[in-house]
Formats: C-alpha cells, structure tokens, sequence
C-alpha cells in the first residue's frame, strides 16, 4: 500500500478534518455497542498529542438529509469524551455558524465534533458546494472511516480532492490485514458467507469460489441456493430473479473442484420471532408454512469439520436469525469453532461481526473488521473509492 498516512502530513498547528465511523447502535438513546469509538481513539489521540486540533465527522443511522433528533451525534460526543478523558466540543450543526465559529475557536490539542453528516443532502450526493463547506473547517483532511470507504460521499472522497490528505490508523490497520490475507492466504482458506440477500454477495461469491478452498453458504441466501436445486423451502426466505445465477455459482464451483457448502438441514419456525413453534427438519427440503431460522444440527457439524482444517478463515454474515437467542445457536457454534483455528480468522465487521462481539469472542479472533460493506468489497479485491483518492506516498 503506498498511500500517505497520518504519519506522513504535517498537522502540527493544524485543523485536521478527520472522517470518522461513529455509526453506533443506539437503543433509547444511549449507545449500545461504543467498539466503532474505541477503534478511532489512536488517531484522534495522534492528532491531538502531535500539535493539532481534531474535527471529526461521521454519520448516524439514515435521516436522508434532514435533522432527526434521534440520529443526533451528541451521546457519542459524550461518550468519546468520557473515553478520552477530555471535552469533546460538539456543534449544533454540520457547516452552520455554529460549527464554524466552534471549529475557528480550536487550539491545538482540542477535540470537535460536528453533527450528522446526513443532516445534510450534500454529503451522499458528495456535493461540491457542500465539500466545500466542510473544507472551509479545516487545513488538511484525514479519512479513518473504514466502514463507509467504499463510498463516494463528501466526506469520504469528495474533501481528498481538495484538501491535503492521508489515512488514519485504522483504515491502515483494515487494509493491512485483509489485503494481505486475501494476497497471500495460509490454506486451507475457508469462507463464510451469512446474511439475507443472495443479490448482495453474488459478486463474492463468485470471487471466493476463485481463491477459497472451500465456501460456506449460510444465513437468508442459502435457500435461493436450494430452491435453485429443486428443494422445498415453505415461506423462507428467496430472491427467485437470482435462481438462475445460484445455479451457475454451483456449477463453477464444481468445475474448479472448490467445496461448496451449503445447509443440510434446519431449524424452522412460522416466523422469525416465533421461538414457540420451533422445529428440526431431516433434511434440505422446508415444509409449507415453515421458514428456515437457523442452520440444522448436520449442517453445523459439517461446517465445524471444514473449519477444523482452515488455516484462514473469512466470514461475513450471520448463519440465522441471530437477534433471536434461540435461533443463534448455530452462528454460535460456527463463531466457536472459527475460534479454535490455529491460524488467521477475520470476520468482516457488520452482523457477524457485532455478533462475535456480544457472544465475548471477539479476543479470540485474529481480526473483526470495522465495515461490513468495505471488507466484502476488499474480499471481493475490489478498490475502496475512499482509500483510491488519497494521495500517493512520494
């Protein structure tokens, strides 16, 4: 990698627009899970321990460009200060007077948090007008958002092309870690593909069928895999405009002789949060009215068994309806054995990731991405736009 990190800008004396990914869940107000915090602590303490003042900007949840008080940044100002040990100034706004006249009075050594990027209609749209606001805040630029790298907003790209600027610590550590893995891999590398929508991880997977040894599909995805194949999947969840492409997804894997998995059996129920009606299948095939919630006792031991060989893992995506206790046994399970395996493990971030973290596994793991969307698009060795602009090293 030969793009410029903090390390190689001047920022002393200097205001430093620094993007970060404070997109933490939130329940009642209050932050649930602060790891997304605690990740942009080293280059935040950088900034403010080398002689400049840190402006940090992120987004919250999805308001669509207006002010929804409930996507309010100013618990995790209170939040990043408790953890700092300092005060964090917060703006009322994202480019307004207030934020403005906040970021003018900075000195270096100071902490500022301006609102919720998405407030703002210019940020997805990465509009000039409003690039250019945000770089009126500030002298150079920083991207550590990992999580939101691989897209093309203001602040992810649009203020690299027009301020001085580099990568944090993180989105280095991020970089590090999975492209070098995914360059040269221990084998047997195993993948683990989880989640909802086949449409999604297509791409993937017909990556991960060119470099894994051996693919494990789980998650909502796997029963467009079995309806494609003529097994019965009652009211399970499906994408039939991809039946077609599943097919061709298997056939390529067995004509490279990769180790496709996917689900033997299940657990199912009348609804995702229907814990009462609960039941084991014998095999593939779904009854009417049930849907699939989780991966079958056979399943899990034939995934732990093409674990107990992996010298790499990579796994995105939960196996079932994790939110539910009694439907994440299986991601359980899977998390478990990925834990024993005596060599890389990387879960990329999103679901699994939050869930590995909430199972007290995540020490146990070689690396647990920051970005969901991110890893899968450096899996799928594909450049991350808000890393692509950053100015070369010399």
């Amino acid at each position: 990698m030969n793009k410029k990190t903090i390390r190689d800008i001047d920022i002393f004396g200097k205001k430093v627009l620094c993007r970060v990914d404070f997109n933490v869940p939130m329940s009642d107000g209050k932050i649930t899970d602060d790891n997304r915090i605690v990740e942009a602590l080293p280059t935040i303490k950088y900034i403010i321990e080398n002689g400049g003042a840190a402006i940090l900007m992120s987004h919250l949840g999805r308001p669509d460009g207006k002010v929804v008080e409930k996507y309010s940044l100013k618990a995790v100002a209170a939040r990043l200060g408790e953890l700092l040990g300092k005060e964090v100034v917060m703006a009322d706004d994202v480019v307004g007077k207030d934020a403005n006249a906040k970021a003018a009075a900075l000195q270096s050594g100071d902490v500022m948090l301006i609102e919720n990027l998405r407030f703002e209609a210019g940020e997805e749209e990465n509009d000039k007008k409003f690039v250019d606001a945000l770089a009126k805040l500030g002298d150079v630029y920083v991207n550590d958002a990992f999580g939101t790298a691989h897209r093309k907003h203001a602040s992810t790209y649009g203020l690299a092309k027009v301020l001085p600027n580099a990568i944090g610590f993180l989105i280095e550590k991020e970089l590090k870690m999975i492209c070098d893995t995914m360059e040269n891999p221990k084998r047997p590398l195993v993948g683990i593909l989880g989640g909802a929508k086949v449409a999604d991880k297509l791409p993937i997977i017909d990556k991960l069928i060119d470099v894994c040894d051996t693919l494990i599909i789980g998650g909502g995805m796997a029963y467009t895999f079995l309806k494609a194949q003529g097994y019965t999947i009652g009211e399970s969840l499906v994408d039939d405009s991809k039946l077609e492409d599943t097919k061709a997804m298997v056939a390529k894997a067995q004509e490279k002789g990769m180790e496709l998995l996917i689900p033997v059996d299940f657990v199912v129920s009348k609804a995702i949060d229907d814990v009462a009606n609960k039941m084991y299948t014998k095999d593939q095939n779904i009854p009417e009215g049930y849907m699939g919630v989780d991966i079958g006792k056979k399943t899990t031991k034939m995934f732990k068994k093409a674990i107990k060989s992996a010298k790499t893992v990579i796994w995105n995506g939960p196996l079932g309806v994790f939110e539910q206790e009694a439907f994440a046994v299986g991601t359980y399970k899977i998390a478990k054995a990925v834990t024993k395996v005596k060599g890389t493990t990387i879960i990329g971030g999103g679901d699994s990731g939050s869930a590995i973290i909430n199972m007290g596994l995540a020490h146990k793991i070689t690396h647990i991405s920051t970005g969901g969307g991110a890893s899968l698009k450096l899996f799928e060795g594909k450049v991350l736009p808000g890393v692509d602009v950053i100015e070369n090293v010399d």
